[in-house]
């Protein structure tokens, strides 16, 4: 192995939001957060998806996703919660400080107040 085929952090990083994505449960975009601390570890993953036992988007039973709403629009009718916030809810706030959230998508407008909030430094998506 070529030491110069290693990805930089970021794409490293970015790769692993890609993976976790994939247990998203929105039928419209399936979206993946990693949060990793100043020291490159990382703190906590989370992904788009209803509360634990919650309704399914994938089951259909989202009315945001059965509408023909465009993206970006009705949030207040999604029943997920979105990988940033998951994320946030399973990180310590402590490994939260000066961190980064590495992100498969622009975060909305909400997103970006709690990750604010949280005592993250960086988004890169």
């Amino acid at each position: 192995m070529n030491l110069d085929d290693r990805p930089d952090w970021d794409t490293y990083f970015l790769g692993i939001a890609q993976a976790v994505a994939l247990r998203g449960d929105c039928r419209r975009c399936r979206v993946g957060a990693v949060v990793v601390g100043p020291d490159r570890r990382i703190r906590s993953t989370g992904y788009n998806g209803s509360y634990p036992g919650g309704p399914s988007c994938s089951a259909g039973e989202c009315p945001r996703c059965q509408s023909e709403v465009p993206s970006g629009a009705s949030y207040e009718d999604c029943i997920e919660t979105h990988a940033e916030a998951n994320a946030l809810l399973y990180a310590d706030w402590l490994g939260c400080q000066d961190a980064t959230i590495y992100i498969t998508r622009s975060p909305c407008k909400d997103c970006t107040k709690l990750i604010r909030s949280s005592g993250i430094r960086k988004v890169v998506y």
